[in-house]
């Protein structure tokens, strides 16, 4: 009987708290002004920084268009690009605008990409887990995508990509390009077929 009375006594006290807010309440939206606003969150430098300051560009990157062909798109992304998170863009798939024209991506969207970037005019990217499973016109596919994106962000950087090599384990993988052939270095000259002109 004690137990019953304690229980119905918190519940009680539970639902008149409920009732209570700490934070009064308005029928409509409130304009704050900016003097009010805290910690510097509307001042043109990142708060907590000298000076800080971040600032986006429109980058391109290669997805598979409602033809079956690449087709470039652009992803706002910070500046100067890094080619590891340019690379996660295409990971993530196309807008849901794009979608509904027809795109869509030739990657996997379990993919992971555990690191990209480049050493003298080449892109290294190195994969969690090899392409080879997927059926071999969308492994092309995939294989365009992400060459052609890296030789955009190495020309957003002033870099001449003159190939790609993807990584898989520590292990340089043979990508395969259009025609039936595979190569350790893919180029983007190989892919440019791909392209929607």
């Amino acid at each position: 009987m004690r137990r019953a009375r304690a229980l119905i006594c918190l519940l009680l006290g539970a639902l008149a708290l409920a009732g209570c807010t700490i934070v009064p309440t308005a029928s409509s939206p409130q304009v704050i002004g900016p003097k009010k606003v805290p910690f510097g969150l509307l001042g043109k430098t990142i708060p907590g920084t000298k000076n800080g300051r971040v600032r986006f560009i429109s980058q391109p990157v290669y997805i598979v268009d409602a033809t079956g062909h690449l087709s470039a798109s652009s992803r706002i992304v910070p500046a100067p690009p890094v080619l590891e998170s340019v690379l996660r863009q295409i990971i993530i798939g196309p807008t849901r605008i794009e979608s509904f024209n027809g795109y869509t991506s030739a990657l996997p969207a379990n993919l992971i990409i555990l690191s990209a970037s480049f050493r003298s005019g080449i892109g290294y990217i190195d994969l969690a887990s090899t392409l080879s499973k997927m059926p071999r016109s969308q492994e092309v596919l995939a294989v365009g995508q992400l060459v052609l994106t890296a030789r955009d962000v190495g020309l957003t950087l002033g870099i001449e990509v003159r190939g790609v090599q993807i990584i898989v384990a520590g292990v340089a993988q043979n990508s395969p390009i259009p025609g039936g052939h595979e190569a350790n270095l893919v180029t983007p000259q190989d892919f440019q077929r791909l392209l929607n002109s």
